[in-house]
């Protein structure tokens, strides 16, 4: 997506501007933005419109990752980063923003919208894995499931080669109704 096709409060036009546009049919909000209403939606526009919250060095991760990539129509009210680096970082993100102090390896990380965001296949084994202790989550996997059916298959066997995960019976079971549902 072209970034003149972005349009954030405050940028080019003021909110009371995009408001008055989104009003008049001529763009729909995307994220933290306005994008024209006949723009295709697509995971970089999504990953475009959160970019000034997934600061450099981290990865859009859990709900927000899912969301970049399809999920649902509507962004999470919390958006989650993690570290796509080995070293620490000291970051001061907004109150909207969860920060997940765990390193991303390369392999499971994208590029999209000029972000770094979690892989579908990771994002779904987060998501499940941390089902017993957030069950909030279980909506996100069941959206992610529908842009991609696959994915549950794969998020079953990545777990079942896992060793002593905390949350893995819960997930893999969470995962396995998935599949039922989208059957």
């Amino acid at each position: 997506m072209h970034p003149a096709l972005l349009y954030l409060p405050g940028g080019r036009l003021t909110l009371s501007e995009l408001s008055a546009a989104r009003l008049d049919g001529h763009l729909v909000e995307l994220g933290e933005g306005y994008v024209p209403a006949d723009l295709v939606d697509s995971p970089s526009a999504r990953a475009a419109a959160i970019a000034e919250l997934v600061p450099t060095n981290t990865a859009a991760s859990g709900p927000t990752a899912a969301w970049v990539h399809g999920a649902g129509a509507t962004p999470p009210a919390r958006h989650h980063i993690r570290r796509a680096v080995t070293r620490r970082l000291r970051l001061d993100v907004p109150p909207r923003v969860v920060l997940h102090d765990t390193a991303l390896p390369d392999d499971h990380v994208v590029s999209l919208g000029g972000i770094l965001v979690m892989t579908p296949l990771r994002t779904m084994v987060d998501l499940a894995l941390v089902l017993h202790r957030e069950p909030l989550r279980l909506p996100w996997i069941e959206l992610l499931a529908d842009t991609d059916p696959a994915l549950l298959v794969e998020a079953v066997a990545t777990i079942d080669r896992m060793r002593r995960v905390p949350g893995a019976r819960a997930g893999r079971a969470a995962l396995q109704r998935a599949m039922l549902r989208t059957r």
